[in-house]
């Protein structure tokens, strides 16, 4: 979608261009707001792709699971010190008792989620997530995505990281990650310091 996106938008404004230098010069008029605001959606269809990637290597690594009445919230959590819009409680894939959160990390494209994960948000709304699939380990990183309205497939794929910080006193070992756990979240792109460590970071 972002290929299509980017090349929607990038062929539109030439195509555009092109009509407008055969055209009188009124026709520029009303073609204006696209010349305006397709350079800023191309720009932004860039943006996507850095996302699509880090999504592509999740897939690549994890499989979908599909879970019901997933905790979850838009409050501040006081473990995670970084920037956070909203997070998911997932369990521990070594210690099932054990629940983790994950956050979104930047608020690009978190709208639809945020307008569901709200307290006062509707019923319809929030049914749309009371199942949601999830790939990924959150000991380090995973995608969330809403089911389709026939529940077959997953749609509005976004990713969630594991943000907790190294002063919580949590590290990887604590959490049951094994070696072959953490190369794993390497080959995603997560780069733990060692395995005894809470940081992490996600490329």
């Amino acid at each position: 979608m972002n290929v299509i996106g980017l090349v929607g938008w990038a062929g539109g404004w030439i195509l555009l261009l092109g009509i407008s230098t055969h055209t009188p010069n009124w026709v520029v008029w009303l073609f204006m707001p696209y010349f305006i605001y397709g350079p800023y959606r191309v720009l932004t269809q860039f943006k996507y792709f850095v996302a699509g990637v880090l999504m592509l290597r999740i897939l690549r690594t994890y499989p979908w699971m599909i879970i019901a009445d997933v905790p979850r919230g838009l409050s501040r959590r006081p473990e995670v010190p970084s920037k956070q819009y909203g997070w998911f409680e997932f369990p521990n894939p070594a210690h099932p008792e054990q629940s983790l959160p994950v956050v979104f990390p930047q608020h690009f494209r978190r709208w639809w989620w945020a307008r569901r994960m709200a307290p006062q948000a509707k019923s319809h709304l929030k049914a749309d997530i009371a199942t949601i699939w999830f790939a990924g380990d959150p000991r380090f990183i995973g995608l969330v995505a809403a089911p389709t309205r026939m529940g077959k497939a997953p749609r509005r794929l976004h990713v969630v990281e594991q943000r907790i910080g190294a002063q919580s006193g949590w590290r990887f070992a604590d959490w049951g990650a094994t070696p072959e756990d953490i190369e794993r979240g390497r080959r995603v792109g997560v780069y733990p310091v060692n395995p005894g460590s809470a940081e992490g970071s996600a490329s």
